[in-house]
C-alpha cells in the first residue's frame, strides 16, 4: 500500500508505535479487548451486583438487614402456600408431619405443612370396592368369567370337592381411615386372603348338599362374620359391606351326576310338599266334620235331658196340684186336652130349644164345611 513505505507510519504520516500491527489509522488491532483475551469475571460479577442493588431498597447501596428479612418472608410465604390442598366428597384426608399422623382432613380446601415436612394421603372411602374369589371377570370365552380353580376348589365337611365363586364388595371405613393407610401395605391382597380363609372355613363345616342347596346365605352370613372380625383384629380400617357366593357346584368332572342326583331329590320333596298339602287339606276338614258331629250330638242330648226334665218337673207339679184339688184339676186336664185336639178343627155348634129331645135335626155337614172353601176359590178366581 502507499503509506506501507512511509517507515511504517500511518497515511497522515503518524508513527504507529510499537512492533505490533497496527489498523489503518495506528491503533492496535481491530476488535479491542486487551488483544483477543476472555472477558474479565470479576468484572461482570461486579456489574451483577450493581444491577442487584439497583432494584432492591436502599438506591443501590449493601443489601441491609430489612432487604434480606424481606426476601426471607415472601420465600417462606410462598412455600407455605404450597401446603394447601383439596379434598373431595369422597374423600378423607390423611395428615402427617415428619412421618406421624397428627389428624384427618374434611372435604374442602385444608392446609397441612408441605414436602419434605408434611405428607397428605387422599383415601376414598365411599368408593365399594370389589374382590373375586375362584374366578376372575372378563377373562373368560366370550367375554365371561375365568374360573381360577386353586382358589375355587376346596373340601367340604364330609370330604367331598365343591367349587365356589365369592364375590366381596367392602369400602374403607371413614372413621378408621388412619389405620387404612399405615396398618394396610397391600389392601386388595389383603382382603382377598381374608375371604379366602373364611370361605373354606365356614364350608369345612357342612356337608355338601345344604352347600348346593340350602345353606348359601347362611355361609355367606358366616364369611361376613368372619372377615369383619380377623379385619378389625389387624386394624384394616375395613367396612365388609356384601358377601356373595355366586355358585356352588361339584366340580366339572362330576357335575352331571350331581345335577341328576339334586334333580331326584328335588322331584321327592315336591312329592313329599304335595302329600303334606293334601294331609294339611284332609286331616282339618276330617277334623271339623267330627267336632261339629260330636257338638251336634251333645246339643240333641243336653236338648232331650232338658225336654225330659222339663216333662218331669211338669208331671210333678200337677201331681201336686192334683193331690191337692183333685176335681178343680181333673177338670182342667180335660179342658186342656180338649183344647189341644179341637183347637185346630172346625166345629158346628147347635143350639136345641127346650123340649125339643127326639128332634134329630139334619144339616149337610159335609156341603157346609166345603161351601166357605168353594167361596173362597170363587172369590179368588174372579
Amino acid at each position: 500500500m502507499p503509506w506501507n513505505n512511509q517507515g511504517g507510519g500511518g497515511p497522515w504520516g503518524g508513527g504507529g508505535g510499537g512492533s505490533g500491527p497496527k489498523g489503518p489509522w495506528g491503533q492496535g488491532p481491530q476488535g479491542g479487548g486487551g488483544g483477543g483475551q476472555p472477558p474479565d469475571l470479576e468484572e461482570l460479577i461486579r456489574k451483577s451486583q450493581e444491577r442487584l442493588k439497583s432494584v432492591l431498597p436502599g438506591g443501590g447501596g449493601n443489601i441491609g438487614a430489612k432487604g434480606i428479612g424481606l426476601i426471607a418472608i415472601l420465600g417462606a410465604f410462598i412455600y407455605a402456600a404450597t401446603g394447601f390442598y383439596t379434598v373431595s366428597q369422597n374423600e378423607v384426608g390423611v395428615n402427617t408431619v415428619f412421618g406421624r399422623h397428627i389428624g384427618n382432613a374434611a372435604p374442602g380446601l385444608n392446609w397441612n405443612p408441605p414436602a419434605p415436612f408434611g405428607t397428605v394421603y387422599r383415601v376414598p372411602v365411599t368408593d365399594v370396592r370389589r374382590t373375586e374369589v375362584g374366578y376372575r371377570s372378563g377373562g373368560g370365552p366370550r367375554g365371561g368369567n375365568r374360573d381360577v380353580l386353586e382358589e375355587s376348589l376346596m373340601l367340604t365337611g364330609d370330604e367331598n370337592i365343591i367349587d365356589i365363586d365369592l364375590e366381596v364388595q367392602w369400602d374403607v371405613n371413614a372413621a378408621q381411615v388412619a389405620d387404612f393407610v399405615f396398618q394396610m401395605q397391600n389392601p386388595e391382597g389383603t382382603v382377598k386372603s381374608v375371604a379366602e380363609s373364611a370361605l373354606r372355613e365356614a364350608v369345612g363345616r357342612r356337608n355338601i348338599q345344604p352347600i348346593l342347596t340350602t345353606d348359601q346365605s347362611a355361609i355367606a352370613a358366616e364369611i361376613r362374620t368372619l372377615m369383619q372380625k380377623t379385619l378389625d383384629d389387624y386394624k384394616s380400617g375395613v367396612n365388609v359391606r356384601v358377601v356373595q357366593l355366586l355358585s356352588a357346584l361339584p366340580p366339572q368332572q362330576v357335575r352331571g351326576s350331581f345335577l341328576d342326583v339334586n334333580a331326584a331329590q328335588q322331584d321327592q320333596s315336591r312329592v313329599q310338599n304335595e302329600a303334606r298339602t293334601y294331609s294339611s287339606q284332609v286331616v282339618p276338614e276330617a277334623r271339623g266334620r267330627a267336632a261339629q258331629t260330636l257338638q251336634e250330638a251333645e246339643a240333641y242330648r243336653d236338648r232331650v235331658v232338658a225336654e225330659a226334665s222339663g216333662q218331669a218337673s211338669r208331671f210333678t207339679q200337677v201331681y201336686e196340684q192334683y193331690r191337692r184339688a183333685p176335681d178343680v184339676t181333673r177338670e182342667r186336664m180335660f179342658l186342656e186336652t180338649m183344647e189341644r185336639i179341637l183347637g185346630g178343627t172346625d166345629k158346628i155348634i147347635i143350639d136345641q130349644p127346650a123340649g125339643g129331645h127326639g128332634v134329630q135335626p139334619f144339616l149337610p155337614l159335609d156341603q157346609l164345611t166345603r161351601r166357605p172353601q168353594a167361596g173362597t176359590t170363587q172369590g179368588t178366581t174372579r
